[in-house]
């Protein structure tokens, strides 16, 4: 289904099960998947591609309560925008913002089930592996690397170049460069001595428990 005032640039093709909102423009050689949606008024570039049950622009989620402490809707009037060369994988969500919009530059590679929260963005050429996750107001640089299952706090920027390993949660802003894991992700370096310890951590508290016996019999005497 396609809405109207839509425009779509030329050689696209278009599977069943697509809907294209009323007031999306998208550029030339678009392929949407089976079951893709591109919600009203969002901005598509040249070479894009949809895999299956990718959702651009769904509302942000924006709830906050009122006197009674019943949640209400904030209004999400913003756009999502993916420039030229962006795929966006199966069952993955870019949500539209609630002012201004969610923008993913070119050439941005989202995998399967990756939730881009509202008014974040991401950078040229970054990859946001599976099941990835970024609250609002995320701020992705350029050739960022975000492996699977990662997590990032709204409002914070991973700055260029940064790759974070698997699981890890990002609490704060990364500097450009960094490689980081684990949670409260740190440098991998450091998180790599501490998974270290972790793991002897039954030694040393049966070491620890021999070393206090010596002085519970001299505080006895």
């Amino acid at each position: 289904m396609i809405g109207p005032n839509a425009q779509i640039g030329e050689k696209a093709v278009i599977l069943p099960h697509v809907v294209i909102y009323g007031g999306a423009r998208i550029g030339k050689n678009f392929f949407a998947h089976a079951h893709a949606v591109v919600r009203e008024d969002c901005r598509l570039g040249d070479n894009v591609v949809l895999q299956n049950g990718a959702v651009i622009g769904a509302d942000g989620f924006g709830f906050a309560k009122d006197d009674a402490g019943h949640w209400y809707k904030i209004v999400q009037s913003g756009v999502t925008a993916l420039e030229n060369d962006v795929e966006v994988q199966a069952n993955a969500c870019v949500d539209r913002a609630s002012i201004g919009e969610t923008h993913i530059s070119r050439g941005a590679k989202i995998d399967n089930l990756v939730q881009v929260g509202h008014g974040s963005s991401v950078g040229e050429d970054s990859l946001l592996c599976a099941q990835v996750g970024l609250a609002g107001s995320t701020e992705i640089g350029k050739n960022v690397v975000l492996a699977g299952q990662v997590g990032v706090a709204g409002h914070c920027r991973v700055g260029d170049g940064a790759v974070a390993t698997a699981q890890s949660g990002i609490p704060n802003d990364v500097d450009a460069g960094k490689l980081v894991s684990g949670y409260p992700a740190i440098d991998n370096r450091q998180w790599l001595k501490c998974v270290s310890v972790y793991n002897k951590l039954p030694e040393i508290a049966k070491a620890l428990r021999g070393f206090s016996q010596p002085d519970q019999k001299i505080d006895q005497d």
